[in-house]
């Protein structure tokens, strides 16, 4: 089992550097998210923005990705590509963004409600960012790697939700995606997750922390244009995420804070 390699002190303060512009993209690029509003319009904001801050988009060309953020909307989970889609009231858009700053990346991912959406949908999106929140508390200095994602599937299971087993959080650094994987689910026996090893976090590390619940099932499966993924039955799914830092007193969050869902409104059932 490979130890995770932490962070110099120098290399801590450009990823907090790199965590606070990207907080600031999506605060800008968040305002826009409303009904009649395109994917594609998002996402030239928001590389207008990084633009502007001086950064670069992590995803831009990364394995040929053609877009600067991924927008996902309803049952798209993941790496959906911003287009001509128009949002309507009552969808959710996950969009997920990165940047490159001083030669480091920062990760985050935000699932935004479209004008009102109804309960059950409120309630899937309150419970992944409350999953988010438990699997970064759970991310002490000399906690082990699976207990972030014990915290996820404790919550995410108790609702009966479906956790995304195909993609999972990272660590991150100077690459986007670093060692190790960081699974919302503890890994059974035989899984080349487990065999990986479940090492000892320590200060310094520096992770990508990511839940992905559906409503339904946790199966998903990649459309045509070989990058969005969905749900394989077709129901929502929601994704939160924040990169983190293991410090000696605690995880920090380098990625801002999420938007306060208690402050949305709800459909109200006839």
């Amino acid at each position: 089992m490979a130890p995770i390699q932490p962070k110099t002190p120098a290399e801590i303060e450009c990823m907090r550097e790199a965590g606070e512009l990207l907080a600031r993209v999506f605060d800008e690029m968040g305002g826009e998210v409303c009904e009649g509003v395109t994917t594609d319009h998002l996402d030239r904001v928001a590389a207008g923005v990084i633009r502007r801050l001086g950064a670069k988009p992590s995803f831009l060309n990364y394995h040929k990705y053609p877009k600067t953020i991924c927008t996902s909307v309803n049952e798209e989970v993941v790496h959906g590509i911003p287009g001509s889609r128009v949002l309507e009231a009552g969808d959710i858009v996950s969009v997920d963004m990165g940047l490159i700053y001083r030669g480091f990346h920062a990760d985050r991912a935000t699932t935004f409600p479209v004008g009102r959406i109804s309960p059950e949908i409120m309630q899937l999106l309150q419970v992944t960012r409350e999953c988010l929140a438990r699997a970064i508390r759970a991310a002490q200095p000399g906690s082990r790697l699976f207990d972030i994602g014990a915290a996820v599937e404790e919550l995410a299971t108790a609702h009966g939700y479906g956790i995304v087993r195909d993609y999972s959080g990272h660590g991150i650094g100077r690459k986007l995606h670093e060692y190790p994987q960081v699974p919302n689910f503890v890994p059974p026996k035989g899984s080349k997750a487990r065999e990986e090893g479940n090492p000892r976090l320590i200060p310094g590390v520096t992770l990508a922390i990511e839940p992905m619940i559906n409503l339904g099932t946790h199966r998903t499966r990649t459309l045509s244009d070989k990058w969005t993924v969905v749900t394989a039955d077709g129901l929502p799914s929601a994704h939160f995420e924040h990169t983190v830092l293991i410090t000696e007193d605690g995880p920090e969050i380098l990625t801002g804070e999420q938007p306060a869902l208690k402050e949305l409104e709800l459909d109200t059932p006839a």
